[in-house]
């Protein structure tokens, strides 16, 4: 079990803060690379992606160091895999609605600026970034089965990110759809739904 937990750390270490970086690159100068087009963006995208992930790997033996291993605690895996379920329960409804090139924001790079459409239906219908709360839901999922310092630092470095991320995003769909966006905005809250009348209204 402790080879597993460790594998389980080096994926998540590796793969969740290039996701972060890339949500950095698009969004705040997603009108840059529109002029550059979908090929060349994506390109240098996945050589950023590949090239940061690269970089953690080299750093695999400081960052998930023996003494950074809070060892196997089976009392954290009910929770655990209770985090992963919720997570992945959105992501196939979510997949429902998204394509994967939603997912890889695609949308947000067509030239005219007026790609992609606006989901207000199924869990967009209650929260607006079901997305990231799914994400977030995962990375804690992670970090209590690995049970490594190096996992758990990345609930609040995800947290954080996601919620810079959001604002960034949610400024890009105010210019992208217009009054429609600022109405659903007003009516659906970020990330936890509404109860009771206000949500039957809605």
């Amino acid at each position: 079990m402790d080879t597993v937990r460790y594998y389980a750390a080096l994926i998540a270490i590796v793969t969740i803060p290039p996701a972060l970086v890339y949500w950095f690159i698009v969004h705040p100068f997603v009108g840059f690379w529109r002029r550059r087009g979908k090929v060349v963006t994506f390109s240098l995208l996945a050589v950023v992606y590949i090239g940061l992930a690269a970089a953690i790997w080299t750093m695999r033996g400081v960052l998930l160091a023996p003494e950074t291993d809070y060892g196997t605690d089976s009392t954290l895996w009910l929770p655990a895999a209770a985090c992963y379920a919720f997570a992945m329960w959105i992501q196939i409804r979510i997949r429902k609605q998204l394509r994967f090139t939603v997912l890889a924001g695609s949308p947000e790079l067509d030239a005219d600026g007026k790609g992609g459409q606006l989901l207000a239906e199924g869990l967009y219908a209650r929260v607006r970034h079901p997305r990231y709360a799914a994400i977030l839901f995962g990375v804690v999922a992670w970090a209590l089965f690995s049970n490594y310092l190096a996992t758990y630092l990345l609930i609040p470095i995800t947290l954080v990110a996601l919620m810079a991320i959001v604002t960034i995003e949610e400024r890009e769909l105010a210019i992208r759809f217009g009054e429609d966006y600022e109405e659903y905005r007003r009516r659906v809250p970020m990330f936890i739904p509404r109860f009771g009348r206000d949500a039957a209204d809605g």
